[in-house]
């Protein structure tokens, strides 16, 4: 009899445990909630608009942020947000001290090589330059002999050091967007590498003296979530269902909508 009332009185707590909670509520909670009894630790960066950054109210938000939020839902499973910046989430995952990335990470063979485990691709990006509002360079050919600013350990980066040599300029490596920005901005650079919807939502938003000129966007390349432990594949499975019913649920073009639309 004993044991049977144990039994029950197990069951009840385990219902309300998991039923007080939703995931945007509890994204920092301790318990372990998720489907494989495990509050997934995910890590992202700091200001990567539209991706994730900080609004005029004070919330963190950002398309990466409604798509994790999003699957999460939809597979129930927990996560704890970490906004460490994107050196420092990388590093992070790599420790283990964070079991997966989502800050607008392309999907690159070197990376793979490197230990990185992605999902199935959310978002098709070129990476674009852009210059000075007054600027006259219309082509890369107009940056020989000058400086162009990127962003450390971003496509945007491969993509300006890919064209370096055949152009003739040299490239400064910045920690995050804003002062990378401000570079050209103050004149020190003639131009900066970021992802195109990155660098037109800046641009927009914040009120740059930017502007992208055409014809100098790369090849798109997908961003995807990432893990770089193979004991993670079931986070990484997690997010890849997920994506593929709020894809088909219309949920995702709704997110997708919302920002860039």
């Amino acid at each position: 009899m004993k044991n049977f009332l144990f039994s029950v009185l197990a069951l009840v707590m385990a219902v309300v445990i998991t039923g007080c909670c939703k995931n945007d509520e509890c994204a920092s909670a301790d318990a372990s909630t998720s489907v494989s009894g495990k509050t997934w630790v995910i890590a992202t960066d700091t200001n990567f608009r539209p991706f994730e950054y900080t609004n005029e109210e004070g919330k963190f938000v950002g398309i990466d942020m409604d798509i994790l939020k999003a699957v999460a839902e939809d597979q129930g499973f927990k996560y704890d947000l970490q906004v460490l910046g994107w050196d420092a989430g990388v590093l992070a995952v790599q420790a283990g001290q964070a079991d997966g990335l989502i800050a607008g990470a392309t999907i690159k063979e070197e990376r793979k090589q490197n230990g990185w485990i992605f999902s199935d691709g959310y978002f098709l990006a070129t990476q674009t330059l852009a210059v000075a509002a007054n600027s006259t360079i219309k082509s890369f050919e107009d940056l020989r002999g000058k400086n162009v600013a990127v962003k450390n350990g971003t496509a945007g980066m491969d993509f300006a050091k890919s064209l370096a040599e055949n152009f003739g300029f040299t490239v400064s490596v910045f920690e995050d967007s804003p002062t990378m920005y401000q570079d050209v901005i103050l004149g020190n650079s003639v131009a900066c590498a970021e992802d195109t919807p990155i660098m037109a939502a800046n641009i927009k938003d914040a009120k740059l003296a930017l502007r992208i000129p055409e014809g100098m966007e790369s090849k798109g390349a997908p961003y995807g979530f990432a893990i770089m432990n193979p004991a993670n594949q079931e986070l990484l499975d997690l997010f890849n269902k997920g994506l593929a019913n709020i894809k088909a649920n219309g949920t995702y073009q709704q997110i997708i909508d919302k920002y860039l639309k």
